[in-house]
């Protein structure tokens, strides 16, 4: 194995357990105050704090909806420190630094991701209109992946996996979530759900994570195939999917900074 400090394949198949049962809805993480309900998909959706309750800003701009849904869900890790402290409040304090990042020193109308995990496993909604368009089957452009946003979802994950894995309740969190945004888009996990890097040429999101995809894969498509969902078939146009760039060895660690998210060929900001 050649990341021990990772969860193991066990680990990450009673995550797919523990968010395939009836414990999501019940707030199987501690979250008293979280909304739960069932998206447009078969997989449910999971307990999740709205921008409300993370006290967001309004969007500089109107956040662009695209009827055409996305093709890939992305998954980042915010390159922030490995916090031990997994309480609500923290949870929501993130949201409000992530956006405060984005608006404030990138110049962005809003949070770039669509969705926040923290590493005790709250699920936050990010930018303006991202849960809405998922239970539509729309998609809310992000800013997130350079000149990949039109086709990408992305969920960011709280902390560092370069050297070391997620906590366990962020893995459980981060399968429900998947499996519900491509049990409503109607994807293959097998082939939507993919790394920062596949996109742009940075470490995100960390050797760890990125590792751990093909059991992540594997344990989203259990979730699907237990709520009695169809495996998406649809294809992706060529000109439209990853171009797998080489990883650089040098990018700079700074929190929230974890590679390009924005490139002169996205429609939004």
């Amino acid at each position: 194995m050649p990341y021990p400090h990772g969860p193991d394949r066990r680990a990450v198949l009673r995550g797919a357990a523990v968010a395939s049962g009836t414990a999501l809805a019940g707030g199987a993480f501690g979250v008293s105050t979280a909304h739960a309900s069932v998206g447009t998909g078969a997989a449910a959706e999971p307990a999740m704090y709205f921008r409300a309750d993370w006290n967001a800003r309004p969007p500089t701009t109107p956040v662009q909806v695209l009827a055409t849904p996305p093709s890939f869900v992305v998954v980042h890790h915010t390159a922030t420190p490995n916090a031990t402290d997994h309480s609500e409040a923290h949870a929501l304090a993130l949201s409000r630094s992530i956006q405060n990042f984005h608006m404030d020193s990138n110049g962005w109308a809003d949070a770039g991701q669509q969705f926040t995990i923290s590493r005790g496993g709250h699920v936050m909604e990010g930018r303006d209109r991202a849960v809405p368009a998922v239970r539509e089957g729309s998609h809310c452009v992000g800013a997130h992946v350079a000149n990949n946003n039109s086709t990408c979802v992305g969920i960011e994950n709280e902390g560092t996996y370069m050297e070391e894995g997620p906590t366990q309740a962020l893995t459980d969190s981060l399968v429900a979530t998947l499996a519900w945004l491509c049990g409503a888009y109607g994807l293959n996990p097998h082939e939507a759900i993919l790394g920062h890097r596949d996109f742009n040429a940075t470490a995100c999101p960390g050797d760890v994570l990125y590792a751990m995809l093909p059991e992540l894969r594997d344990a989203v498509t259990g979730v699907l195939l237990a709520a009695g969902a169809q495996i998406g078939t649809r294809t992706v146009p060529r000109e439209d999917r990853p171009s797998y760039p080489p990883v650089p060895r040098d990018e700079p660690r700074r929190a929230f900074e974890h590679g390009p998210g924005r490139g002169p060929d996205d429609i939004t900001r």
